[in-house]
């Protein structure tokens, strides 16, 4: 598929250090020495700190992960010089160059990493020696190794990829641009498919860019659902800005042509937002399940860290997934004009079209399918029938209605998204109709995307809440929320745990320090007393009503309060108002007392 790449060469030669014979078994001796004693040494390393319970910390987890990278390390270089002395071979494949290269990159760059994890693991144990097991704690330790690894491998990925364009080889492809054929060439028809095509697009990019601005303004949303939520929708805006811009750019220039490097990008980004939008709707899934089947638990397991830790693994999994796949599109050649039956660069579709063997295409095609979208097919299954038996358990059948309906959203786009991504692979290998896999690729790359903000909020209470602050509607809401303005997932209030700090007590449940008058003027004891809720609601609204609406309607009493009473009130009120303000204040009364 590379256009104007006429590079002939199949294997390369490695000169080494000396091409004197005399030389040649000193070298080997000398390097098949140093290998040795670095394999068996680092490997020896691993095994102490296995087998020693007390070699289990930070330090020695980050020099075993070390050891055992410094074993990759050498041995992606040395084996192979060593077999070219011993069979007097300069020569590398170009596969082989290219896996060398790939694999040296990596090994290289982790080194690099966990060197630095390893100098900030000395400095919190010497700077920080008090807080050392808390701050590095096992969750953390596996999340600085592990984003080591998938920075590395994103980098030698790429890395890679830019040589592998150099020095590909045999590829005498003459083509640089492609034409997207879109759903039809009538004329007539192309102002309709245009309108219909922005309208839907403005509608998902405002709708999803509604959810993220409503979920950072509303602090009530700073919770773990909605913080997927928001990822899901900006990955939504990005989805579908891959493909239909440039559609209407090719409806209303009349053209259908689209570069090579354009079509390879279409195709990254493509596979890249697919496979976020994939990871996502699993992990919140997975957060459905946890809080239906372990509310208790739900602030502990669901912390900001694992949610921030998912999210990261989500995007570096999709960026790898989507590299992989764009380097085997690189490897193509095309032997004609090449006019892509869909109205983006669909990767199927590319494959099918290609010259050359496409087998190793299909087989990576299948199995990334297989494992990054079945992969997590199956974990969102997992959780619904964790959820549903959690659910059957619950005696009664409202209470099983409002649990089940917190899942309601999701599980719609869940289906809507994976039906008809499914449908299209599975229709495409079945029968060779371009025009419906077409018309079924615009349901999960345009409408799934436009109906995700309708489906998460038409009727929240919440996510309602925070739009009309978001479009400058605010409205006092007064007393408990009525049917009208009830959320479909009543059970949310049951389900979904709360956070501490926005946990709000109600006061009649409360203990509130009456004020008793001892002997003496001007003086009050405070005396722990539980008041009743009736009493409490007329304390609440006097307090909140304004002063004017105090007066008005205020009865006429049978007794004029004392002047002792009239000037404690304020006092009350100001001490009380300086509790709240040392308890908001001060991180160390942040508890339920």
């Amino acid at each position: 598929m590379t256009p104007s790449n006429l590079t002939k060469v199949s294997e390369f030669f490695l000169l080494g250090f000396s091409e004197e014979p005399a030389l040649q078994p000193l070298i080997f001796g000398l390097f098949l020495s140093m290998y040795l004693v670095t394999a068996f040494g680092n490997l020896l390393i691993i095994l102490l700190i296995s087998s020693d319970s007390h070699l289990h910390t930070p330090m020695y987890f980050f020099l075993s992960n070390l050891s055992f990278i410094d074993i990759c390390f050498t041995s992606t270089t040395i084996p192979k010089m060593l077999q070219n002395i011993w069979k007097q071979s300069k020569a590398i494949t170009y596969e082989g160059c290219i896996t060398q290269m790939h694999f040296f990159i990596l090994f290289a760059g982790l080194d690099d990493f966990l060197l630095t994890v390893m100098a900030y693991d000395r400095f919190v144990a010497i700077c920080h020696p008090l807080h050392y097991t808390v701050i590095m704690n096992p969750q953390l330790c596996v999340i600085l190794v592990l984003v080591s690894w998938a920075v590395s491998v994103l980098d030698s990925m790429i890395q890679t990829f830019m040589v592998s364009k150099l020095l590909s080889p045999c590829n005498n492809t003459q083509f640089s641009e492609f034409f997207l054929l879109g759903f039809s060439a009538d004329p007539e028809l192309q102002p309709l498919i245009f309108g219909l095509f922005l309208s839907m697009y403005l509608i998902a990019v405002f709708g999803n860019l509604l959810i993220i601005l409503a979920t950072i303004s509303d602090s009530h949303l700073h919770t773990p659902m909605y913080f997927f939520l928001s990822n899901l929708s900006f990955v939504d805006i990005c989805f579908t800005s891959t493909t239909i811009p440039k559609m209407l750019k090719n409806i209303q220039t009349q053209s259908k042509v689209i570069t090579y490097e354009g079509c390879t990008i279409q195709v990254y980004f493509y596979i890249f937002f697919a496979g976020l939008d994939d990871f996502l709707l699993t992990v919140m899934a997975y957060d459905r399940f946890v809080a239906i089947c372990h509310p208790l638990h739900y602030m502990v397991i669901m912390h900001p860290r694992l949610c921030a830790l998912l999210v990261l693994v989500s995007w570096m999994m999709s960026a790898m997934n989507s590299l992989l796949q764009s380097l085997m599109v690189l490897r193509l050649t095309f032997c004609t004009e090449v006019e892509i039956p869909h109205f983006f660069c669909e990767l199927n579709q590319i494959v099918q079209l290609a010259c050359s063997d496409t087998f190793l295409n299909d087989m990576v095609m299948y199995l990334a399918s297989v494992l990054l979208a079945g992969g997590p097919f199956a974990g969102i299954i997992y959780s619904y029938s964790k959820i549903v038996s959690s659910i059957r358990r619950i005696s009664s059948t409202q209470r099983k209605f409002k649990a089940f309906s917190t899942c309601a959203s999701h599980l719609s786009v869940v289906l809507l998204f994976y039906c008809t991504s499914l449908g299209v692979y599975l229709s495409s290998a079945a029968t060779h109709s371009s025009h419906s896999s077409a018309t079924a690729s615009v349901m999960y790359t345009v409408v799934t995307p436009m109906l995700n903000p309708f489906i998460y909020s038409l009727r929240n209470k919440d996510r309602k809440r925070a739009l009309k602050r978001v479009c400058g509607i605010r409205r006092w809401i007064q007393g408990n929320s009525r049917g009208s303005d009830a959320d479909p997932s009543p059970m949310a209030e049951a389900t979904e745990p709360i956070a501490p700090e926005l946990l709000v007590v109600p006061l009649e449940m409360v203990p509130i320090p009456h004020a008793r008058e001892s002997r003496s003027w001007g003086t009050a004891t405070a005396e722990p007393a539980v008041r009743s809720p009736r009493s409490a609601a007329r304390e609440v609204s006097a307090v909140r009503s304004p002063p004017t609406a105090v007066k008005s309607s205020a009865r006429p009493s049978a007794t004029r309060e004392s002047p002792g009473r009239a000037r404690r009130t304020p006092i009350t009120l100001l001490m009380n108002l300086l509790i709240i303000l040392a308890t908001i204040s001060d991180s160390h009364l942040h508890t339920p007392m």
